[in-house]
C-alpha cells in the first residue's frame, strides 16, 4: 500500500518526529533543543510577533501538543516543530501583523 503524504515531517530514527525539550529566546534568535539531540537556532526576525514583543512576554512560553509546538499566550504566537526543522519563517501577512500590533501595543 502506498504511503500517504502528510504535512508532518518524515519520521526520524525511532519512527517519531522529535519533540521540543527546551528553548531560549534572545534579542535576535530562537534556539530550540530537541529530543533527538539537535539544537536548532533561527533568526528571531522570522517571527515578527516575537521580534516585536517585550522581552518579558517572549520569555513566557509553554510547550503544546506534547512537545510538538510552542505557544506564547501574551504574544498570541504559535510555532511548530515542523516550521523550525524545515526552516520555515512565519507566513503572516502584513495586514495580519498590523492587526496584531494594534492589539498588542495597548497591553505594553
Amino acid at each position: 500500500m502506498p504511503e500517504i503524504a502528510t504535512n508532518r515531517l518524515t519520521p526520524m530514527w525511532n519512527g517519531t518526529t522529535p519533540t521540543i525539550l527546551d528553548l531560549k529566546v534572545t534579542e535576535d534568535s530562537l534556539s530550540v533543543s530537541f529530543s533527538d539531540g539537535r539544537i536548532v537556532s533561527v533568526p528571531l526576525s522570522w517571527y515578527s510577533r516575537l521580534s516585536h514583543a517585550e522581552p518579558g512576554d517572549r520569555s513566557q512560553w509553554r510547550l503544546t501538543g506534547r512537545g510538538h509546538g510552542i505557544h506564547w499566550a501574551a504574544v498570541d504566537e504559535d510555532i511548530s516543530v515542523d516550521n523550525i526543522l524545515l526552516g520555515q519563517p512565519s507566513g503572516e501577512s502584513a495586514a495580519s501583523f498590523q492587526k496584531w500590533q494594534n492589539w498588542y501595543r495597548p497591553k505594553v
